[in-house]
Protein backbone atom coordinates (compact mmCIF):
# COMPACT_ATOMS: atom_id res chain seq x y z
CA UNK A 1 0.00 0.00 0.00
CA UNK A 2 1.73 3.31 -0.94
CA UNK A 3 1.97 5.98 1.80
CA UNK A 4 0.38 9.00 0.48
CA UNK A 5 0.82 12.42 2.31
CA UNK A 6 -2.30 13.89 2.34
CA UNK A 7 -2.77 17.34 0.20
CA UNK A 8 -3.76 20.57 2.31
CA UNK A 9 -5.20 23.57 0.94
CA UNK A 10 -1.35 24.77 0.17
CA UNK A 11 -0.30 22.02 -1.32
CA UNK A 12 -2.59 20.54 -3.42
CA UNK A 13 -2.03 20.88 -6.93
CA UNK A 14 -5.25 23.28 -8.64
CA UNK A 15 -3.65 23.84 -12.08
CA UNK A 16 -3.73 20.74 -14.06
CA UNK A 17 -4.11 18.69 -10.93
CA UNK A 18 -3.78 15.86 -13.15
CA UNK A 19 -0.31 16.13 -13.01
CA UNK A 20 -0.46 16.16 -9.08
CA UNK A 21 1.12 13.12 -7.22
CA UNK A 22 0.72 12.83 -3.38
CA UNK A 23 2.57 9.42 -2.99
CA UNK A 24 5.51 10.09 -0.34
CA UNK A 25 7.65 7.59 -2.30
CA UNK A 26 7.10 9.12 -5.88
CA UNK A 27 8.47 12.45 -3.81
CA UNK A 28 11.54 10.58 -2.43
CA UNK A 29 12.57 9.90 -5.69
CA UNK A 30 12.49 13.15 -6.76
CA UNK A 31 14.36 14.33 -3.64
CA UNK A 32 17.05 11.80 -3.68
CA UNK A 33 17.27 12.28 -7.41
CA UNK A 34 18.87 16.28 -7.45
CA UNK A 35 20.76 17.79 -4.63
CA UNK A 36 20.23 21.46 -4.96
CA UNK A 37 16.71 22.89 -3.80
CA UNK A 38 15.14 26.77 -3.53
CA UNK A 39 13.84 27.82 -0.28
CA UNK A 40 11.68 30.59 -0.01
CA UNK A 41 11.40 32.62 2.99
CA UNK A 42 10.39 36.38 4.17
CA UNK A 43 13.05 37.87 6.60
CA UNK A 44 12.68 41.53 7.82
CA UNK A 45 9.45 41.88 5.45
CA UNK A 46 11.44 41.08 2.58
CA UNK A 47 11.09 37.42 0.59
CA UNK A 48 13.71 35.22 -0.48
CA UNK A 49 14.82 33.07 -2.77
CA UNK A 50 18.05 31.40 -2.08
CA UNK A 51 19.70 27.81 -3.92
CA UNK A 52 21.44 25.43 -1.46
CA UNK A 53 22.46 21.56 -1.07
CA UNK A 54 19.91 19.31 0.94
CA UNK A 55 19.85 15.70 1.16
CA UNK A 56 16.73 13.67 3.02
CA UNK A 57 17.15 10.75 5.48
CA UNK A 58 13.85 9.28 6.16
CA UNK A 59 10.69 11.58 5.99
CA UNK A 60 13.05 14.83 6.92
CA UNK A 61 14.60 17.05 4.73
CA UNK A 62 17.86 19.10 5.70
CA UNK A 63 19.46 21.89 4.34
CA UNK A 64 22.62 23.24 5.73
CA UNK A 65 24.94 26.31 5.30
CA UNK A 66 27.38 28.84 7.00
CA UNK A 67 26.32 29.23 10.65
CA UNK A 68 26.63 33.19 9.71
CA UNK A 69 23.82 32.75 7.16
CA UNK A 70 20.63 35.28 7.71
CA UNK A 71 18.45 32.41 5.87
CA UNK A 72 19.38 29.94 8.52
CA UNK A 73 19.57 32.21 11.30
CA UNK A 74 16.24 32.73 9.93
CA UNK A 75 14.75 29.97 9.42
CA UNK A 76 15.62 28.32 12.47
CA UNK A 77 13.76 30.34 14.45
CA UNK A 78 10.84 29.06 13.13
CA UNK A 79 9.67 31.34 10.33
CA UNK A 80 7.52 29.57 7.46
CA UNK A 81 9.61 28.02 4.82
CA UNK A 82 8.74 26.96 1.37
CA UNK A 83 11.49 24.04 -0.20
CA UNK A 84 11.44 23.51 -4.30
CA UNK A 85 12.88 20.82 -6.18
CA UNK A 86 12.82 20.42 -9.87
CA UNK A 87 14.13 18.06 -11.74
CA UNK A 88 13.86 18.71 -16.11
CA UNK A 89 13.60 15.48 -18.46
CA UNK A 90 13.11 16.94 -22.17
CA UNK A 91 12.05 20.08 -23.63
CA UNK A 92 8.70 19.33 -25.59
CA UNK A 93 8.08 20.93 -28.95
CA UNK A 94 4.58 21.27 -30.21
CA UNK A 95 3.71 22.62 -33.33
CA UNK A 96 2.34 26.02 -32.29
CA UNK A 97 4.57 28.41 -30.01
CA UNK A 98 1.87 28.38 -27.10
CA UNK A 99 1.80 24.55 -26.93
CA UNK A 100 5.44 24.27 -25.97
CA UNK A 101 6.38 22.73 -22.91
CA UNK A 102 8.77 20.86 -20.45
CA UNK A 103 8.96 17.57 -18.93
CA UNK A 104 9.60 17.79 -14.98
CA UNK A 105 9.12 16.09 -11.62
CA UNK A 106 9.34 18.85 -9.04
CA UNK A 107 8.39 18.67 -5.76
CA UNK A 108 7.08 21.56 -3.25
CA UNK A 109 7.44 21.18 0.56
CA UNK A 110 5.85 23.45 3.14
CA UNK A 111 6.44 23.56 6.81
CA UNK A 112 8.80 25.21 9.97
CA UNK A 113 12.32 24.25 9.93
CA UNK A 114 14.08 23.31 13.57
CA UNK A 115 17.78 23.52 14.15
CA UNK A 116 19.43 20.27 14.29
CA UNK A 117 21.79 20.74 17.62
CA UNK A 118 23.84 17.84 18.80
CA UNK A 119 26.98 16.96 17.18
CA UNK A 120 25.98 13.28 16.80
CA UNK A 121 23.13 13.98 14.70
CA UNK A 122 24.88 17.28 13.01
CA UNK A 123 27.72 14.59 12.10
CA UNK A 124 25.18 12.19 10.85
CA UNK A 125 23.40 14.75 8.46
CA UNK A 126 26.53 16.08 7.16
CA UNK A 127 27.58 12.35 6.08
CA UNK A 128 24.46 12.39 3.99
CA UNK A 129 24.50 15.36 2.21
CA UNK A 130 27.93 14.05 1.44
CA UNK A 131 26.66 10.51 0.38
CA UNK A 132 23.41 12.47 -1.51
CA UNK A 133 25.57 14.07 -3.69
CA UNK A 134 28.87 11.94 -4.29
CA UNK A 135 28.13 7.85 -2.72
CA UNK A 136 31.24 6.64 -1.15
CA UNK A 137 32.85 9.74 -0.82
CA UNK A 138 32.64 10.36 3.27
CA UNK A 139 34.72 6.86 4.29
CA UNK A 140 37.82 8.87 2.09
CA UNK A 141 37.97 12.17 3.33
CA UNK A 142 38.66 14.03 6.50
CA UNK A 143 35.25 14.33 8.11
CA UNK A 144 33.99 17.80 10.12
CA UNK A 145 36.35 19.17 13.25
CA UNK A 146 34.50 20.64 15.99
CA UNK A 147 35.13 24.14 14.54
CA UNK A 148 33.91 23.42 11.25
CA UNK A 149 30.35 21.82 13.25
CA UNK A 150 30.35 24.72 15.09
CA UNK A 151 30.66 26.88 11.53
CA UNK A 152 28.01 24.95 10.76
CA UNK A 153 24.19 25.73 10.41
CA UNK A 154 21.83 22.28 10.25
CA UNK A 155 18.25 22.52 9.88
CA UNK A 156 15.21 19.63 9.52
CA UNK A 157 12.32 20.00 7.81
CA UNK A 158 9.49 17.39 7.86
CA UNK A 159 8.40 16.19 4.74
CA UNK A 160 4.75 16.49 6.07
CA UNK A 161 2.96 19.02 4.02
CA UNK A 162 4.16 18.18 0.20
CA UNK A 163 3.25 17.34 -3.27
CA UNK A 164 4.82 16.13 -6.64
CA UNK A 165 4.09 17.59 -9.83
CA UNK A 166 5.12 15.70 -13.26
CA UNK A 167 4.67 16.51 -16.61
CA UNK A 168 5.83 13.22 -19.30
CA UNK A 169 4.79 12.75 -22.96
CA UNK A 170 4.76 14.31 -26.00
CA UNK A 171 3.63 17.66 -26.79
CA UNK A 172 -0.84 18.46 -26.98
CA UNK A 173 -1.36 20.38 -30.33
CA UNK A 174 -4.67 21.93 -31.21
CA UNK A 175 -6.45 19.29 -33.21
CA UNK A 176 -6.07 21.66 -36.66
CA UNK A 177 -2.16 21.93 -36.02
CA UNK A 178 -1.57 18.24 -35.82
CA UNK A 179 -1.86 18.58 -40.53
CA UNK A 180 0.90 21.21 -40.47
CA UNK A 181 4.07 20.05 -41.97
CA UNK A 182 6.29 20.48 -38.90
CA UNK A 183 8.38 18.86 -36.34
CA UNK A 184 7.06 18.37 -33.43
CA UNK A 185 8.44 16.08 -30.45
CA UNK A 186 10.72 15.69 -27.30
CA UNK A 187 14.27 16.57 -26.73
CA UNK A 188 15.08 14.06 -23.93
CA UNK A 189 17.57 15.95 -21.08
CA UNK A 190 19.73 14.13 -18.64
CA UNK A 191 22.53 15.49 -16.56
CA UNK A 192 25.75 13.09 -17.13
CA UNK A 193 29.00 13.79 -15.65
CA UNK A 194 32.25 14.92 -17.50
CA UNK A 195 36.04 13.67 -17.10
CA UNK A 196 37.25 14.38 -13.74
CA UNK A 197 40.09 17.22 -13.35
CA UNK A 198 42.77 16.89 -10.59
CA UNK A 199 43.49 19.83 -8.13
CA UNK A 200 46.81 21.51 -9.36
CA UNK A 201 48.06 20.53 -6.06
CA UNK A 202 47.42 16.86 -6.21
CA UNK A 203 49.97 14.37 -5.84
CA UNK A 204 50.80 12.40 -9.02
CA UNK A 205 50.60 9.58 -7.02
CA UNK A 206 46.96 9.82 -6.15
CA UNK A 207 44.72 7.48 -8.13
CA UNK A 208 41.20 8.39 -9.31
CA UNK A 209 39.02 6.73 -6.74
CA UNK A 210 36.34 4.50 -7.75
CA UNK A 211 33.27 6.61 -6.86
CA UNK A 212 34.78 9.21 -8.72
CA UNK A 213 35.30 7.13 -12.15
CA UNK A 214 31.70 5.43 -11.94
CA UNK A 215 30.03 8.37 -10.96
CA UNK A 216 26.84 8.79 -12.52
CA UNK A 217 23.68 10.68 -11.67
Amino acid sequence: MNDSIKPTERTRVKRLPKRGNYDREVINAILDEGFICHVGFVADGQPYVIPTGYARIGNDLYIHGSAASRMLRGIAEGIDVCVTVTQVDGLVLARSAFHHSINYRSVVILGKAELVETADEKNAVLEAFTEHVIPGRWAEVRWPNELELKATTVLKLPINEASAKIRTGGPVDDEEDYAMNIWAGVIPLKLTKRDPIPDDRLADSIAIPAHVINYDR
